[in-house]
């Protein structure tokens, strides 16, 4: 077994009593096996903690499973082909709400509304990327929002423009949050089967535990979201420990503490608990809303932040947020993309420390693509874990086409520094930010420790992405499980197989450190157990 906090895998026995591992030892374990008992035989396999994702978003990836789903596709005309079915299967349905597509697809990274006219011009249509940081719409929701040539970016998003001004069809950022406000809301109930749904592929993976990384409402997410949380207790459904990530409106000010501590206080319990707020402090790289320290390589944007991308938050009032919520023990979870936004993201906690002393609190943030060599010693320094999102650092189709461009050479060598991180001692969690991309952590630690895609993977590319920042199998695989169980407070009984912890558990169907390291892809779960009970078998 690799017990999530050694270096290797090890021999031992494990047994497992009303869902908590209640010894290691191989003759106890033989003397405890009753008439009943389920034995496993692990030759060839490898038993693990089960994964525990610091960065996800369940219930939205879920509805849109459930819904018009492009995550299967690849090309523009994979989506359109899926668009189209999804609307003849639909005719009842009055807006066609959907997600999945990937950037890289297009040329510029911007698909037209004049591809979805050619579907429909009588139903509304909203079609997030695979980031949700963009939306495709066709001509009518561009009516009903009245933009048009004369019609100005949003201070927190751009508008893609032709030669003319006039718009194309793709919305970032806070243009696209426009948009979605004029849909309706997921319902309850639809939430509520989004959760399950997302649950069973997530144990599928052998993830027990997650931070839903966005509650609150923004975008199509939903500070409902709680409640179907709740909902899923009450039905005894739900079979993972979840800690929910507050959204904090940009929009509003510090009033939203209050909401903050009232869900604290109400949801504290072992399946799911709220004591962490989400701060988006810029967008992403490939719409040049991630912000950067120095202005982005040609040609120049005409975004919201000029050509150095967008800070959601001055840093006045970052710094003042992140220590009141630090001062009330409110973990903060960022998303930084470039190396600005890091560092304003730093610089908040840093106040924090400052001002409050040593909480005890590690904040954290998320996805990391350019980080200064400077602020790399930093995180250690100040408690800040780094959240990774390993899938993303590699030369697939969106870092050539997209990202490398724009970047220029010396930030490209910065890009998801990985090993500098953990050999600077910064704490180390990861997460998938499914539906962004797959939430399958084999194929996450894979691009960790290799630094591009399995051979056989759509995104595969020969060329391996910043070698020098390849993670170890070890190192990666406590990233994916004590790592992601201590940044949700929970390493005291999760993300390691230890006497007394949760049977919280993952079985996969080879032993990786057995195999050359270019093969960790191939790794499959075959059985997911949460506490003691088996939610998946293949």
């Amino acid at each position: 077994m690799f017990d999530g906090a050694a270096t290797a895998p090890i021999k031992a026995d494990v047994g497992v009593r009303d869902g908590i591992v209640v010894t290691l030892d191989a003759a106890l374990v033989e003397a405890g096996t009753a008439s009943g008992t389920r034995v496993i035989d692990m030759t060839g396999r490898l038993l693990l903690p089960g994964f525990v994702d610091a960065h996800v978003h369940p219930v939205e990836g879920g509805v849109e499973r459930l819904g018009c789903d492009l995550s299967s596709g690849w090309t523009r005309e994979d989506y359109l082909q899926e668009i189209e079915e999804f609307v003849i299967e639909h005719p009842d349905a009055d807006w066609i709400i959907g997600g999945g597509w990937q950037q890289a697809a297009f040329p510029g990274g911007a698909p037209l509304a004049s591809d979805l006219d050619s579907i429909s011009t009588l139903k509304p249509m909203i079609i997030s990327n695979r980031d949700h940081h963009s939306a495709w719409v066709n001509s009518l929701v561009l009516q009903m929002l009245g933009i048009d040539r004369n019609y100005p970016d949003p201070q927190d998003g751009r508008i893609e423009r032709d030669a003319d001004g006039n718009p194309t069809g793709t919305l970032h950022e806070g243009a696209r949050s426009l948009a979605l406000r004029l849909a309706p809301q997921s319902t309850r109930k639809e939430m509520y089967d989004g959760l399950i749904e997302a649950q069973r592929y997530l144990h599928s993976f052998g993830i027990t535990g997650w931070q839903d990384a966005l509650i609150g409402d923004y975008g199509n997410h939903s500070s409902d979201i709680v409640n179907v949380y709740q909902q899923a207790i009450d039905r005894d459904t739900l079979r993972a420990r979840v800690n929910g990530a507050i959204w904090w409106s940009r929009g509003d000010d510090e009033t939203q503490l209050e909401e903050v501590l009232a869900l604290r206080e109400r949801f504290g319990g072992e399946y799911f608990r709220v004591g962490t707020v989400k701060i988006m402090q810029d967008g992403v790289t490939e719409n040049r809303t991630a912000a950067m320290l120095d202005p982005y390589v040609a040609p120049v944007c005409s975004c919201g932040g000029g050509d150095r991308g967008i800070s959601f938050l001055e840093p006045e009032r970052l710094n003042h947020y992140v220590a009141l919520l630090d001062s009330h023990g409110v973990q903060v979870h960022f998303h930084a993309i470039g190396d600005r936004a890091v560092r304003e993201s730093l610089d908040a906690v840093e106040e924090a420390r400052i001002h409050n002393g040593d909480s005890g609190i590690t904040h954290h943030i998320a996805h990391l693509q350019v980080v200064h060599p400077e602020d790399i010693e930093r995180f250690s320094r100040l408690d800040v874990a780094a959240n990774i999102q390993a899938l993303w650092a590699s030369n697939d189709p969106q870092m050539v086409r997209l990202n490398l461009p724009i970047i220029g050479e010396a930030r490209a060598n910065w890009q998801y520094p990985f090993s500098s991180l953990f050999k600077s001692g910064a704490q180390m969690c990861a997460g998938s930010d499914w539906p962004v991309t797959s939430p399958d952590p084999w194929l996450g630690i894979h691009v960790a420790v290799n630094r591009q895609h399995p051979a056989d993977h759509p995104d595969f590319n020969p060329a391996v992405f910043v070698p020098q920042e390849r993670l170890t199998l070890d190192a990666a695989l406590r990233a994916y499980t004590s790592g992601s169980a201590r940044i949700n407070g929970r390493e005291h009984y999760t993300g390691t197989i230890k006497e007394g912890f949760a049977a919280d558990l993952v079985v996969a169907d080879r032993n990786p450190f057995d195999h050359p390291n270019d093969e960790i892809g191939k790794t499959r779960t075959i059985e997911t157990f949460f506490a003691g009970e088996s939610v998946f078998s293949a």
